[in-house]
């Protein structure tokens, strides 16, 4: 076989990423190991994905022993491992019924069908508006950019689905003043990730749900980044007094593995009867085999229990960093979902402190081009957080004199 390195990649792939110098190519909990034996704290977690960290045990004994016994089917079947994690999913969230999918963009996809579906089905094509944020992200495709509130994402891409309304985030006295009988769906994230780690505010969340009642619109929550113990909690909705009538869920939902969920209260799920939308991999065997182990380590106290002493070393080693450094308005998030937001000095930087951190050996994300992201592994241990910590003040005051 061919040695590949990073110029394949300029090469051979179309040039939509821009991936940095090193080629992972072996993990272990919250460590990784370039082709070269260097090891590196993974702060980044695959984009919160990861969330038992690097090839876990028990996920990868579910992978193989359901290797050994059944792939794929299509949905002219049914199979166990579907089932049961449809079960588990229905079992302890809101929710009466599961889809199952690819990707965090197919979940929000079939959701924000089934929104304008249930709409039309039980008051009318013209109730068809969709409500989202600016700064919100909701997936790669054409709809689901769309209803994303980040503009930078749809240009080129015109013309674009229409009935979407995009509002300010957090901003109660303007949702109020727009949600009406047309509207058929808000859609938010409790934690906006790419945004900039926004946490919604417990009284938005609660106008949210109130106005969607008021108007009979649906109340989706995307937790595709917040979900599966991310904040603490097994779905970020679950700090809130508000249950939503639809949420989507992928990124941590597998592990790792490929799959993705949407949730929905009985009455809104009727609306995709036989024959209104599907996916050919959705429910597939093996990713749902995988994400039901994933589901069963995530939910429990042992695991969920140590997030929140996790996120306060977190972020108190970012303020020892910052009280240093000054590079940081604040510190945001929720859980093991964590945001400094670079100050006015160094606003636009946040790709040349990932590039220092990993020059450092240690991983961090951007979430825009003015926050460094952290989304670790749930499992990480203090003495991770405390090395990769330190790893990354070395990379801050490199930026910082350079």
């Amino acid at each position: 076989m061919t040695q590949v390195s990073r110029e394949t990649f300029d090469q051979v792939m179309v040039p939509n990423y821009s991936p940095l110098k090193i080629i992972p190519v072996k993990g272990e909990g919250a460590k990784l190991w370039d082709k070269e034996g260097n090891e590196y704290i993974d702060f980044a977690g695959g984009i919160a994905v990861n969330a038992l960290g690097h090839c876990h045990p028990e996920l990868v004994g579910a992978l193989k022993a359901q290797a050994d016994k059944l792939w794929h089917l299509s949905n002219v079947f049914t199979n166990e491992p579907a089932l049961e994690l449809a079960e588990k999913m229905v079992e302890n969230t809101f929710a009466d019924k599961v889809f199952f999918a690819n990707s965090g963009g197919e979940a929000n996809e079939a959701a924000f069908k089934l929104a304008r579906k249930y709409a039309s089905e039980n008051f009318g094509s013209e109730k068809n508006e969709i409500i989202s944020f600016t700064q919100s992200f909701h997936g790669r495709t054409l709809f689901t950019v769309s209803v994303g509130g980040q503009p930078k994402y749809t240009q080129g891409f015109e013309p674009l689905p229409g009935g979407i309304t995009h509002l300010e985030y957090n901003n109660v006295e303007m949702l109020e003043k727009t949600v009406s009988d047309k509207t058929c769906a808000i859609v938010l994230e409790p934690v906006q990730g790419e945004g900039g780690i926004i946490p919604a505010t417990a009284e938005f969340m609660l106008k949210v749900r109130e106005l969607c009642d008021k108007h009979n619109a649906v109340m989706i929550l995307d937790e595709i980044q917040s979900g599966m113990g991310r904040t603490g909690k097994l779905f970020a909705y679950m700090h809130h007094d508000v249950e939503p009538d639809v949420l989507t869920s992928a990124k941590a939902l597998g592990g790792g593995f490929p799959i993705g969920a949407m949730l929905a209260k009985e009455k809104f799920a009727a609306a995709l009867k036989v024959g209104t939308h599907g996916s050919t991999y959705g429910g597939n065997a093996l990713g749902c085999a995988v994400a039901s182990k994933a589901f069963d380590i995530i939910n429990t106290d042992a695991t969920l229990s140590g997030v929140e002493d996790k996120h306060n070393l977190f972020k108190t080693k970012l303020q020892m960093i910052n009280d240093k450094y000054e590079i940081l308005d604040e510190v945001r998030g929720k859980g093991l979902l964590i945001g400094g937001a670079l100050n006015e000095k160094y606003k636009g930087r946040a790709r040349d402190f990932m590039i220092a951190a990993l020059e450092e050996n240690v991983m961090v994300l951007m979430a825009g081009p003015n926050v460094i992201r952290f989304a670790p592994s749930l499992l990480v241990s203090e003495a991770e957080i405390e090395k990769g910590m330190a790893a990354l003040e070395k990379a801050v005051a490199k930026v910082v004199a350079s």
